[in-house]
Order: structure tokens, then C-alpha cells, then sequence
């Protein structure tokens, strides 16, 4: 085994710790659980980053770190470049989907991808927050297990050449 127990963080940079917040805590209710200023690196360079957690319910969390004094672009992402799935009960997704029209944020969905329903939000920072629901027979972990490599050849065999920027 890997030794690896499970996802503590994935960590994100945002534009403004504030309306994050808001986001992911008023918005998504996902608590703030943590949230401490950086004013120097381990490595001994001065920095004035504020680094905040969100936790989930199995005790992971989503952290942001808001640097105002250092650059970082923002690019717009598809789903498919970068996007954050996190798990709902199937009864959340609908509810989710109408919260985010009436608040005026992106929102899209609901997609079948045929073991999970999804709907989507884009966050202050322009990330894609994906909402995903099991559904019925549809996940089975086994299964999709086995299958995974044979599609992963098949792909591998039959993708289309790759488009290069220079």
C-alpha cells in the first residue's frame, strides 16, 4: 500500500480572501475552519499571504491562499483544464443547482455521466466547482476498476494527434 490515508488539502490561490469565503461558506456550507497569515516563507523570503480552510464532512478540506502582493493570472479554465468535484447526497443537487441561478452565480447542469449526476459553479476565482451524486447501480467501484485500464488503452490507441502551441 501507499502509506497515503487520504486527501488532507488541495490548495488553491484567490484573488480576495473575502468573497471566498463567501463562496465556499456561505454559499456551498462548508465552514471556515482555519485561517492564519503567512509573513515569511520556509525558505526565509518575506511574504504577506493569508492561507484559509474549508472543511468538508469527512474532514478534508478545500485552502486558499490570497497573496495581493504577488503576481498570479487568473485564466479562464474549461471544465476538462482544472475543476474541484465534490460529493453530495442526490436530494442536495437540484436544491444546489436553483441556489446558485437565484444567487446569479455561473451555474450549469445537471449532467448524467452515467454513475454520478453533476452540476457546476464557477467561484470568485474562476474555478469550477463541480456538485456530483452517485446514482443507483451505476457506481460500482469494483467494476469500474477493472474496466479502467482497457479504456485507458483504447484511448491511447485511438486519440486523435495532439494540437502544439509554439
Amino acid at each position: 500500500m501507499s502509506g497515503i490515508q487520504g486527501l488532507h488539502h488541495n490548495a488553491y490561490r484567490c484573488r480576495d480572501a473575502e468573497e471566498t469565503r463567501a463562496f465556499y461558506e456561505d454559499f456551498l456550507g462548508l465552514p471556515l475552519t482555519h485561517a492564519f497569515q503567512i509573513g515569511e516563507t520556509k525558505s526565509g523570503r518575506a511574504a504577506s499571504v493569508l492561507h484559509l480552510f474549508f472543511e468538508m464532512e469527512d474532514g478534508s478540506a478545500l485552502a486558499f491562499f490570497e497573496a495581493p502582493l504577488e503576481p498570479f493570472t487568473f485564466k479562464a479554465q474549461r471544465d476538462y483544464d482544472l475543476h474541484i468535484a465534490l460529493e453530495v447526497a442526490p436530494a442536495k443537487l437540484d436544491a444546489m443547482l436553483a441556489k446558485g441561478r437565484a444567487a446569479g452565480i455561473e451555474t450549469r447542469g445537471p449532467s448524467d455521466h452515467g454513475f454520478i449526476h453533476s452540476v457546476y459553479f464557477r467561484d470568485p476565482n474562476g474555478y469550477v466547482i463541480e456538485l456530483t451524486a452517485k446514482i443507483g447501480d451505476g457506481h460500482d467501484p469494483v467494476a469500474a476498476r477493472a474496466a479502467a485500464p482497457a479504456v485507458l488503452a483504447a484511448w491511447q490507441a485511438s486519440k486523435p494527434a495532439a494540437v502544439t502551441t509554439g
